[in-house]
């Protein structure tokens, strides 16, 4: 490596490291195979395989809005209910 590169890298493996957090994954032995495999027909770390599958995961959920159920009743037949309940209509006179 050139002093440049050298550098350079030493300063990515700075950022790198300051922003990132170790972690312990659990897969299954065919699972960890074919990770490996990819990996290496991509020319990537199993790691950067992860963190691209989280990211992408991370990217397309949406958080559900707190809003609701808060005006939640507790019954599920609440429509039908209401249809069968309807108050005799009042005259406008």
């Amino acid at each position: 490596m050139r002093d440049d590169d050298v550098r350079q890298h030493s300063l990515w493996r700075h950022r790198y490291h300051a922003t990132m957090h170790r972690t312990t994954l659990m897969l299954p032995e065919e699972v960890r195979d074919r990770l490996r495999r990819l990996a290496a027909d991509r020319g990537v770390s199993m790691a950067t395989l992860i963190r691209e599958a989280i990211d992408e995961k991370v990217d397309k959920t949406r958080p559900v809005p707190r809003s609701l159920g808060i005006g939640a009743s507790g019954s599920t037949d609440t429509a039908r209910r209401t249809a069968e309940e309807r108050p005799e209509p009042r005259t406008w006179r």
